[in-house]
């Protein structure tokens, strides 16, 4: 999940034309805690952030994490 997950993060932040500052605002964490997100450095965000993300980036929780 956690490679697929930060792939996917990066890919349609980017192709919504987002810097990971806006996608942090947009879900309520911190632009760090996006780095760490596409990084993998974070591999375990909680189900309410996940969320958060995919509503952000306009894709399904399955896609997200698929």
């Amino acid at each position: 999940m956690t490679r697929r997950l930060s792939g996917v993060i990066k890919r349609r932040r980017l192709e919504l034309g987002l810097s990971q500052l806006a996608l942090a605002q947009r879900v309520g964490v911190s632009d760090a805690y996006i780095t760490q997100l596409e990084t993998r450095a974070r591999i375990n965000p909680s189900l309410h952030v996940l969320k958060k993300l995919a509503k952000a980036l306009g894709v399904s929780l399955a896609e997200l994490v698929g």
